[in-house]
């Protein structure tokens, strides 16, 4: 490749750029065309070439690349010291191709049509309709936790290994696509990261490679958060980016599984962002609340505390602020906070659609 195509591959990302923020002002063309038209053949061609593999296709290509990244500057570092400006042209090169990639097989999801909208609710939600949807969250909580231990102080253990909770997930998305079509996934290709421990460290319960449309699901977080968190991984495969929403959607597919234990995975989880909501606006209705929980339920809560706990480290705040810079500039203006966001989705659904 000559140094001016070169050059032309490198500078097209101003271009790519421009382009790509421009069409956060048409989401229903992006929706239409792109979310609806392209990507699902995209997806499936992917997901039928990799997904068979018992392994991660996407996690050994981001390995050799990351080998191979520091190989060159480790044998080559004399080399770029020479020509800094060819070396600086050439990682510009790589992100803009990388860049052009990434929106073409994934990233544009970023900018369809919102969630809130497609299912018509509300937009927003007044601090006593959250109120009241924790009291009854918290309620169902117990309820369930009860049904499954028939003791109010004894904690929930998934018996399901995780292929079988993947399978289950399966299930759920086959039983929501009855609901809404627009769930719909088929060609599977689930599985667990060979990241897993780094995941961890980094503070994540898992990722979607867009390059591959493997859906990677950190094996090492408790099965009592498990099903969601697989649920939520499927919900970017199948073509939605903002957290907010997969958020919503991986409790939506547990939520409305046949099975007890997922039932009771997904009531913890939206109850755990309720709580946490409500404890900025009314602090005291918070403890009220959390207070009331079945000490079970408390002590599932403490189990996954004290596993985050456990893979602490001084370079989490580093990984989570990259990451938080990414999804700004990827049309999530709130960043990481834009997980926490999923409360709209839940009061306002539960307004609409009241599970009892």
């Amino acid at each position: 490749m000559n140094n001016r195509l070169k050059n032309g591959i490198a500078l097209s990302i101003i271009p790519q750029i421009i382009i790509v923020k421009s069409l956060g002002s048409y989401p229903e063309l992006v929706e239409n065309y792109y979310s609806k038209g392209l990507y699902p053949f995209i997806s499936n061609f992917f997901r039928i070439t990799f997904g068979w593999l018992p392994f991660s296709v996407g996690d050994l290509i981001y390995a050799i690349l990351i080998i191979l990244a520091i190989w060159y500057i480790i044998v080559k570092r004399n080399q770029v010291r020479k020509n800094l400006k060819l070396f600086f042209r050439d990682i510009v090169l790589i992100i803009s191709v990388a860049y052009f990639t990434f929106h073409l097989m994934w990233g544009l999801n970023y900018y369809r049509v919102p969630l809130y909208q497609t299912l018509e609710l509300k937009g927003s939600y007044t601090t006593n309709e959250l109120m009241l949807y924790t009291e009854k969250l918290t309620k169902r909580t117990n309820k369930l936790q009860y049904e499954i231990t028939l003791n109010t102080s004894q904690k929930v253990n998934i018996p399901y290994d995780q292929k079988e909770i993947f399978q289950k997930t399966l299930e759920g998305y086959t039983e929501l696509e009855i609901m809404y079509p627009f769930f719909n996934y088929k060609n599977p290709s689930l599985k667990k990261s060979i990241f897993s421990t780094l995941l961890s460290y980094m503070g994540y319960g898992g990722y979607l490679n867009p390059f591959t449309s493997e859906a990677q699901v950190n094996s090492k977080i408790p099965n009592f958060r498990f099903p969601v968190v697989t649920g939520h991984e499927v919900g970017h495969q199948i073509g939605y980016s903002a957290e907010n929403e997969v958020n919503f959607i991986g409790f939506l597919v547990t939520a409305n599984n046949k099975d007890l234990y997922f039932k009771y995975s997904a009531a913890a989880y939206a109850l755990s962002y309720s709580l946490a909501e409500l404890k900025l606006r009314d602090e005291e209705k918070f403890r009220e609340l959390y207070n009331r929980l079945n000490l079970g339920v408390q002590k599932n809560y403490k189990e996954l505390n004290e596993f985050w706990l456990a893979y602490k480290n001084p370079f989490e705040p580093m990984f989570k602020s990259i990451f938080n810079t990414f999804l700004k500039a990827n049309n999530q203006e709130e960043g990481i906070k834009s997980y926490s966001l999923i409360v709209t989705l839940l009061v306002t659904y539960d307004l609409k659609y009241p599970i009892e």
